[in-house]
C-alpha cells in the first residue's frame, strides 16, 4: 500500500477536481496562443493558464501534501501567489512595450483601436469621423 492509498475520498475528490481544472484552464492558455494570431490577441491567454490554472493546481497539490505530511504547507501559496501578481503584470508592460514600438514604426500590425487614437494626420485610412484623441466628436458640440 502506497501513502497515496492512504488518502480519504472526501480530499481525493476535490484534490482530483482542482488539479484538472488548473489543466484544463493551462491547456485553454496553450491552445489560444497556438491558435490566435496577432501579438495582441496573443497577450491574454497565458495569463488564463498561468494565474487560475497555477492557483488551482498549487492548491490541490498543498491540500495533498498538508495531509501527508501532517502539517500546513505554505511553499505552494507563496509561488502561487507570485505568479498570479508577476504574470498579468508582465504581459501589460509587454503589450504597452509592443503598442509603443508599433505606433512608432506605423506599424500595418497595429490594431485599429490603437491606430486611431494616433489621429487622422498619421495615418490617413482611419475615417475624418475619428478625433485625434480616438473619440468620435460630441454630435452636442457641433456649430
Amino acid at each position: 500500500m502506497t501513502h497515496l492509498q492512504a488518502i480519504p475520498l472526501w480530499l481525493a475528490v476535490p484534490i482530483a477536481l482542482l488539479l484538472i481544472f488548473g489543466s484544463v484552464l493551462t491547456l485553454l492558455g496553450t491552445i489560444g496562443l497556438i491558435r490566435l494570431h496577432s501579438f495582441y490577441d496573443r497577450l491574454h491567454t497565458p495569463t488564463l493558464g498561468t494565474s487560475w490554472g497555477v492557483a488551482s493546481i498549487a492548491l490541490s497539490s498543498m491540500l495533498l501534501f498538508s495531509w501527508l505530511g501532517g502539517r500546513i504547507v505554505v511553499h505552494e501559496a507563496v509561488i502561487a501567489i507570485f505568479v498570479m501578481i508577476t504574470t498579468p503584470v508582465t504581459l501589460m508592460m509587454l503589450g504597452r512595450a509592443a503598442l509603443h514600438r508599433d505606433r512608432a514604426e506605423k506599424s500595418p500590425l497595429l490594431p485599429d483601436i490603437a491606430r486611431r487614437t494616433l489621429g487622422s494626420e498619421d495615418h490617413p485610412q482611419v475615417s475624418a469621423d475619428v478625433s485625434p484623441a480616438g473619440r468620435a466628436p460630441n454630435p452636442d458640440l457641433r456649430g
